[in-house]
């Protein structure tokens, strides 16, 4: 072998690198794009008719209560209403339920217009410390919520965790509360691998300035589901987060009471805050997205369809003969 071969970066020959593997080489003939249209819109249209009547069946009651818990004292100055120590910030609602709601009924609370997936929100966490508890001093991502001013490491540090989400609910009906089950409303892969079991929150909260709800300091972060839920940020400004869960049924026309304690700052950057009850289906929440989607592209395709019928009858056009493609072509000996 010569040395120009030898230095060569030539690559060794075969079918894979030089893309010589048999290959299907399906021919779009009308025939089969019309066949294609039509069966792609026959299995699209009733898909997205059955997830809109899943949507449809959903029982969903959303109750904005941000500025009907402001006092009327208050009302051009909500955020020092909510920043006062002083004030009650309980407030009753009334909830009417428009037809029967089989449990589980899940409880939300919805937040607009705040945007938690804010570069440096999101970065606002030491991952590291949230999992292993030799690492709580892990807060270089953390600034300004890493250290307390005796300089101690905060746990958990960062915005995400300090302004964890601190309205609270209470629901009753005919006299008798209904109860809330806030247990399972995070994800398992969440609890088990991201929060530690053996790390628990030291000095949170503890600042002159308080962000939200606090934790307890004797159950360890895989159980603080609360938490758990709300770190899990979102990618749009208006989200919904689990509360909850109802695990009875409410009958229709039914009249819920809702004791809210009004504590979370949303007036400050103009957000609002709602409170949600939604049963689930297959598909989920009520969401006409999923349906309306699969219904489109189904009309779509039968619409294209349709049309190169037509074409094909009214003015067809003389195939080529495949013979002639490179790849049925013999090669030259």
């Amino acid at each position: 072998m010569d040395q120009k071969n030898k230095n060569s970066k030539k690559p060794k020959y075969s079918k894979f690198s030089q893309q010589e593997l048999p290959a299907w080489k399906p021919i779009l003939t009308p025939g089969w794009v019309i066949t294609t249209f039509i069966i792609i819109g026959a299995l699209f249209i009733p898909t997205g008719l059955l997830a809109l009547a899943a949507s449809d069946s959903v029982v969903e009651i959303i109750d904005r209560y941000d500025e009907a818990c402001i006092p009327d004292a208050y009302t051009q100055k909500a955020e020092s209403y909510i920043q006062n120590p002083n004030e009650k910030k309980t407030c009753t609602r009334t909830i009417r339920v428009p037809k029967k709601m089989v449990a589980p009924i899940f409880v939300y609370y919805q937040l607009e217009n705040f945007y938690q997936n804010h570069r440096r929100f999101v970065k606002s966490k030491s991952d590291k410390q949230l999992r292993d508890p030799q690492a709580e001093g892990d807060t270089q991502n953390c600034f300004p919520i890493d250290y307390t001013t005796d300089n101690k490491p905060i746990v958990p540090c960062g915005l995400i965790a300090w302004s964890l989400f601190n309205d609270t609910y209470k629901l009753s009906s005919r006299g008798k509360a209904i109860d809330i089950d806030k247990k399972g409303i995070a994800w398992k892969s969440d609890m088990e691998a991201k929060f530690g079991s053996d790390v628990y929150p030291k000095n949170f909260q503890n600042g002159p300035l308080i962000g939200g709800a606090k934790l307890d300091d004797s159950i360890p972060l895989s159980k603080q589901e609360d938490l758990i839920v709300w770190m899990r940020t979102a990618a749009l400004p208006k989200f919904r987060k689990l509360y909850g869960k109802i695990n009875t049924d409410l009958d229709a026309h039914e009249t819920i009471t809702a004791e809210v304690e009004n504590n979370y700052n949303t007036y400050r950057f103009g957000g609002r805050k709602k409170l949600v009850l939604s049963t689930t289906t297959w598909i989920g929440g009520k969401n006409d997205f999923l349906g309306i989607a699969y219904i489109s592209v189904g009309g779509l395709c039968l619409f294209m369809a349709i049309n190169f019928i037509l074409l094909y009858v009214f003015r067809p056009r003389r195939l080529g003969d495949p013979s002639y493609l490179s790849w049925n072509r013999q090669p030259i000996v």
